[in-house]
C-alpha cells in the first residue's frame, strides 16, 4: 500500500472545529478548488464541509488503465464516513440524506473544462426524506431530476439533449415559460421520463455494478455506487477533449491530473430566500473597484454559468428581499478575500434560506485591461509592489491589447447590443457551430461564431472564431469566461437575437433583417454591440494603464544591480515598421533582413543579375540595387539615428527570388499554342534552363548565407556600400546612424574571416571617398550547431553575435519547419513526443547551444554583445530561458510583440533577481 495521503478535509466536525488539513499553498496536491475551499475554511469562512482525493491519485488511476490505487477506496469511504459523522446525515438516508457535490478541481483554473454532479445521494427512498426534512416537495424533486439528467450526462455520456427536450416537453405539457415554474408533481413526473432515458441510452455490458430490470439498466439506487461512479467520471474528465484543447491552448501540462472535491450540499433552490451566483470582487473585463457578477433567486450553480435563465446584477443582492443580510455578508467576505489572497478574486456561492455558504474562490481570470488597471491599482492601494505587479500580468495576454478596436471616425449602427463580456473587436461571416468554426477558419475564412449560449464542447470553435456572440448568458456564462481568457471578442446576452441552429439563421426582434450563415457581421466586445457588415478596425495605441506597467517594466529589466540590463530590440526591414517598434518601446533593430528590400517592383533587379550571362547586364543590376538600398537605408538610419541598426547580408536561396520553374513551363506551353515567336520562345526556355539549373535538392542547406557572398562576391560589396554610403551621409548631415552587419549562416571561422576582410575594405573605401570616419560593427549570425561548437574561434573576428534560433533549431534537430509543423509537429504534440513546438518556444538543446556560444564568446572577447532575432525572441517562455539561463543581452522580435518582449524581460530579471 502507498504511504502518500490521498484524501484531505476540509471544514469543521460536529462541534464546530475546524478539521481542515490543507491550504492554498497545496494547488499541485488538493487542485486549485481543493486548495482554496481549505484556505477559505482555514480563515473562518462558511464553507460546507467535505474532502478532496488528491491529483496524483488521478494520475495514478489513469495511468493503471483506470485501475484503483492500492488503499485508495478505503481511504474514500472513510473519509465519506467522517463527513456524514460531522453533517450529522448519512448518504441515501430515508429520514434525513446527506447530498454532496462531486467537482473537478485541477491545479490551473479550467472554467468549465471538466465534469461536475450535483445532489449526489439522492434515490427514490432518500427523496422521501428530502421532503420530510425541507416540507418542500417541489425542491426535493428538482434537485432529484437535475441529478438524475446530471449523473446520465457527466458519469454515463447519455446525450444531454434527450433530457433538455423532455424538459422542454414538459413545459410545454405544464403549460409554463421557465423550470422554475414547473410543479412538484410535474418534476415527480420528469423523474420518471428521465428514469427510462437513463435505461434506454445506457449500455449495461458496459457497467456491469448496474441493476438489471427486463434487460435494461437501472439508474443506480446506492449512493456508494453512485459516489464511486461520479469520482471515476470526473477523473476521467481530466482527459476528455475539451480539457485537452484547453490544456494545449493554454500551456498547461497533462500530466497534472485532476482532484476531486465531494463537498455537503447547499442549496440555492429552496425558494426565494435562496439563490447562487458567481462574483469577481472587481471587474474582470476593465479592472473597475467593483463587486462584480451575477446571481439567480431559486437556482442552483449550474443555472447560472449555463445561461438557461437571465441573471441578476450582484450588486442587486443586498436589496432582494429575503437576500438583504446575506448580501451584505458576501460583500464582507470579498474584502477578506481580496486582502487574504491580494488579488481580484474569482468567488462561487450559495444562500440557502438566508444562509450564505462558499462554494469556491481563486484568483481571477481578468482581460488585459482589466489586469493592468487592477494591478496599477492594487500598487497605489498598497497591496502589492511594482515588481509584484510586473510580475502578475501574463504577457501573452497583452496581445488583447493589440486587437483592432472599431474605428472611432467612422460611422456606424448597431444591429443589437448585449453584454460586453471580452474587450475587442471583430469582423467575420455568421458561423452556428463549433464544427463549422473550424472547417470555415481552415478554409481561410474569418468567422464569428453565433450561438444560444456556449457549451464546453464548443471550445474548439471558439479557438478557431475571431469573435463569439450569445444571445444569452451573463458576463460569467461559458463564451464570457472563455473569450476572456483566450482574449477573443465576444458579446453576450444579444436577446433581439432568436437563433435557429438548425435552420442557419438569425432572426432579430423589431427589425426585417434575418441573418444567414456566411453574412458578414462586426461585434465589438468593448462596448457591447453588433453591427450588420464588416467595419473597418482601427489598431490600439500604448497608453494609459498598459504604458505605465510598461515603463515599471523597463525600470526592472533596465536594472544593472543585477546582472546586464535585458534589452528589447526589433526585426524590421523597412521605416514603418521602425516608427512603429519605437512607439512600441524597441530599443534598437536587431535585425534588418536585406533580402526583403529586393521584393515587389525590385525583384526583376534582382532576377537580372541572376540569370544574365552579360557583365554589362549584371554591373548595370548591381548599380540599380546600390541606388535602392542606398535609399533604403538612409531611411531606416534616420528613423533609428541614435540607435543600432544590425544589417544582415544577404541570406535566403536566390531561386527564392526566381520564377517558379513549374509555371514558367506553363507559360511556354501557352505561349507555344499562342502560336509566340521563336524568338520570344527561346529567350523563355534559356531563362527556365537556367532557373531549372539553380534549383537544389534541399536549399535550406545549400547555396544560402555566407555562402552567397563566398560564390557571388559583387553581392555583399554592393550591400556594405550602401550600409557604409548611407551612414557616411546622415553623418554629414548631423544624423547619428549606428549600423552593425552581421554575417549570417557562418559555420567555419574561415568564412567569416574572409567576408569581414572584404566588408572591412568597403567600408574603408566609403569613408575614403566621403571624408568620414566610420566605425561600424561586425558581427556572425550563428544558426547553424557547429558555428556554436566553434563560437571561441569565431569570437576572435567578429565583434557579436546574434543567434537566428529558427535556423538553429531546424538545423539541431533535423526538420525543416515548414514541412515539419504542417506534416508532423502537431501529431508529435498529441502523443507527447514533443511537449512544445521547438519553433515556437526553445527547445532545451538548442538553448544550450545559445548558452554554451555566449560563454566562449564571452571567454575569448568580454566586449561582445549577444542578442536572438529568432522567433523565440518574441516568446515569453523562451524569452526568461534565453536571458536567464544564455545570458544573452537582448531579444530581437516582431513589431507587435515589442510590449510583449519587455515584459517577459522584466520578469525574467524578476526571477533572476529572486534566484540570486
Amino acid at each position: 500500500m502507498s504511504d502518500c495521503k490521498r484524501v484531505y478535509r476540509f471544514g469543521t466536525d460536529a462541534q464546530g472545529t475546524r478539521v481542515t488539513e490543507g491550504d492554498k499553498s497545496m494547488n499541485f496536491v488538493l487542485g486549485g478548488k481543493g486548495a482554496n475551499l481549505a484556505e477559505m475554511s482555514r480563515i473562518g469562512l462558511p464553507v460546507p464541509g467535505g474532502f478532496t482525493i488528491t491529483c496524483q491519485t488521478c494520475v495514478e488511476y489513469s495511468g493503471a488503465g483506470n485501475v484503483w490505487p492500492e488503499g485508495a477506496l478505503d481511504e474514500i469511504v472513510a473519509a465519506e464516513a467522517d463527513l456524514e459523522a460531522r453533517c450529522g446525515k448519512k448518504l441515501g438516508d430515508a429520514s434525513d440524506p446527506l447530498l454532496v457535490s462531486v467537482r473537478s478541481g485541477a491545479p490551473f483554473s479550467m472554467p468549465g473544462m471538466m465534469d461536475t454532479v450535483l445532489n449526489l445521494g439522492l434515490n427514490d427512498d432518500s427523496v422521501q426524506g428530502l421532503i420530510a426534512q425541507t416540507q418542500n416537495p417541489r425542491f426535493a424533486w428538482d434537485s432529484y431530476r437535475r441529478f438524475i439528467q446530471m449523473f446520465s450526462n457527466v458519469v454515463m455520456g447519455v446525450d444531454a439533449d434527450l433530457f433538455e427536450n423532455a424538459l422542454t416537453q414538459a413545459r410545454l405539457v405544464a403549460g409554463v415559460r421557465v423550470d422554475s415554474e414547473l410543479s412538484a408533481e410535474d418534476l415527480q413526473e420528469l423523474v420518471e421520463t428521465f428514469k427510462g432515458i437513463f435505461s434506454e441510452n445506457v449500455d449495461a455490458a458496459l457497467y456491469p455494478e448496474l441493476e438489471v430490470a427486463d434487460g435494461k439498466p437501472v439508474f443506480p439506487h446506492d449512493p456508494e455506487l453512485q459516489l464511486r461512479l461520479a469520482i471515476q467520471a470526473v477523473f476521467g474528465s481530466w482527459m476528455n477533449e475539451r480539457a485537452c484543447i484547453y490544456r494545449k491552448q493554454h500551456g498547461i501540462s497533462d500530466d497534472l491530473g485532476t482532484a476531486v472535491n465531494v463537498q455537503a450540499m447547499a442549496f440555492g433552490n429552496k425558494g426565494e430566500t435562496s439563490a447562487t451566483g458567481v462574483a469577481f470582487t472587481r471587474n474582470p473585463a476593465d479592472g473597475t473597484k467593483e463587486f462584480y457578477g451575477d446571481f439567480l433567486v431559486n437556482a442552483q450553480g449550474e443555472d447560472v454559468v449555463a445561461g438557461i435563465r437571465n441573471t441578476e446584477p450582484i450588486a442587486d443582492l443586498k436589496t432582494t428581499p429575503g437576500l438583504e443580510s446575506a448580501g451584505e455578508e458576501l460583500e464582507r467576505v470579498f474584502l477578506t478575500l481580496e486582502d487574504h489572497y491580494r488579488d481580484m478574486c474569482d468567488i462561487e456561492f450559495t444562500i440557502e434560506q438566508g444562509k450564505l455558504w462558499m462554494l469556491q474562490t481563486r484568483v481571477g481570470k481578468r482581460t488585459a485591461t482589466a489586469a493592468l488597471r487592477i494591478a496599477i491599482e492594487m500598487v497605489e492601494e498598497g497591496l502589492i509592489t511594482r515588481e509584484e505587479a510586473v510580475s502578475r500580468i501574463d504577457p501573452a495576454q497583452l496581445d488583447q491589447l493589440l486587437h483592432p478596436q472599431f474605428d472611432a471616425s467612422k460611422k456606424y449602427e448597431a444591429l443589437a447590443s448585449g453584454l460586453n463580456a471580452s474587450p475587442g473587436a471583430a469582423v467575420g461571416e455568421v458561423v452556428f457551430s463549433s464544427d463549422d468554426a473550424v472547417a470555415r477558419a481552415n478554409e481561410g475564412h474569418k468567422v464569428i461564431l453565433v450561438r444560444w449560449e456556449t457549451n464546453p464542447d464548443d471550445l474548439k470553435g471558439m479557438v478557431a472564431a475571431e469573435g463569439i456572440l450569445t444571445s444569452h448568458g451573463g458576463k460569467t456564462s461559458h463564451a464570457a469566461v472563455i473569450a476572456r481568457g483566450m482574449g477573443t471578442p465576444c458579446v453576450c446576452g444579444v436577446e433581439r437575437f432568436h437563433i435557429d441552429a438548425a435552420e442557419k439563421v438569425v432572426r432579430i426582434e423589431g427589425s426585417e433583417r434575418v441573418l444567414h450563415e456566411g453574412d458578414v457581421i462586426s461585434i465589438d466586445g468593448t462596448q457591447g454591440i453588433v453591427v450588420d457588415g464588416a467595419v473597418d478596425l482601427a489598431s490600439a495605441e500604448l497608453t494609459g494603464d498598459l504604458d505605465t506597467i510598461l515603463s515599471w517594466a523597463d525600470e526592472i529589466r533596465l536594472d544593472e544591480t543585477c546582472g546586464h540590463a535585458n534589452h528589447v530590440r526589433v526585426n524590421a526591414d523597412n521605416p514603418e515598421d521602425a516608427e512603429l517598434a519605437l512607439e512600441f518601446g524597441a530599443e534598437a533593430i536587431g535585425l534588418c533582413r536585406t533580402e526583403h528590400m529586393f521584393l515587389g517592383d525590385r525583384k526583376n533587379i534582382i532576377q537580372s543579375f541572376i540569370l544574365s550571362d552579360d557583365e554589362t547586364v549584371k554591373q548595370q543590376a548591381l548599380a540599380d540595387l546600390l541606388k535602392v538600398q542606398t535609399e533604403d537605408f538612409l531611411a531606416m538610419f534616420k528613423t533609428m539615428s541614435g540607435r543600432d541598426v544590425v544589417v544582415r547580408l544577404l541570406d535566403p536561396p536566390l531561386h527564392e527570388f526566381l520564377d517558379d520553374p513549374r509555371e514558367l513551363e506553363v507559360a511556354i506551353t501557352k505561349k507555344e499554342a499562342a502560336g509566340a515567336n521563336e524568338e520570344e520562345l527561346a529567350a523563355l526556355r534559356t531563362r527556365l534552363r537556367r532557373i531549372d539549373g539553380m534549383v537544389e535538392s534541399n536549399p535550406m542547406l545549400g547555396l544560402r548565407g555566407v555562402r552567397l557572398s563566398v560564390v557571388f562576391s559583387d553581392l555583399p560589396l554592393m550591400q556594405v556600400r550602401a550600409v557604409a554610403t548611407a551612414a557616411a551621409r546622415l553623418i554629414k548631415e548631423g544624423v547619428d546612424p549606428r549600423p552593425e552587419i552581421m554575417v549570417p549562416l557562418v559555420s567555419i571561422t574561415a568564412e567569416h574571416v574572409q567576408i569581414r576582410e572584404v566588408i572591412e575594405r568597403v567600408i574603408a573605401e566609403v569613408s575614403d571617398e566621403e571624408g568620414v570616419e566610420l566605425n561600424i560593427p561586425v558581427g556572425t549570425m550563428l544558426e547553424l550547431p557547429r558555428a556554436c561548437m566553434v563560437a571561441d574561434e569565431i569570437a576572435h573576428y567578429a565583434d557579436f553575435f546574434c543567434f537566428g534560433t529558427n535556423d538553429l533549431t531546424q538545423t539541431t534537430f533535423g526538420f525543416s519547419r515548414d514541412d515539419a509543423e504542417a506534416k508532423f509537429i502537431p501529431l508529435y504534440m498529441h502523443k507527447k513526443i514533443l511537449k512544445d513546438n521547438p519553433f515556437e518556444t526553445i527547445d532545451t538543446a538548442v538553448l544550450e547551444l545559445v548558452r554554451m556560444a555566449v560563454e566562449k564568446g564571452r571567454a575569448t572577447n568580454p566586449d561582445m554583445h549577444f542578442g536572438v532575432c529568432g522567433e523565440h525572441g518574441g516568446d515569453p517562455k523562451s524569452i526568461k530561458g534565453l536571458f536567464n539561463v544564455a545570458d544573452v543581452d537582448y531579444v530581437s522580435c516582431s513589431p507587435y510583440r515589442v510590449p510583449l518582449a519587455r515584459l517577459a524581460a522584466a520578469q525574467a530579471k524578476l526571477e533572476a533577481k529572486r534566484s540570486a
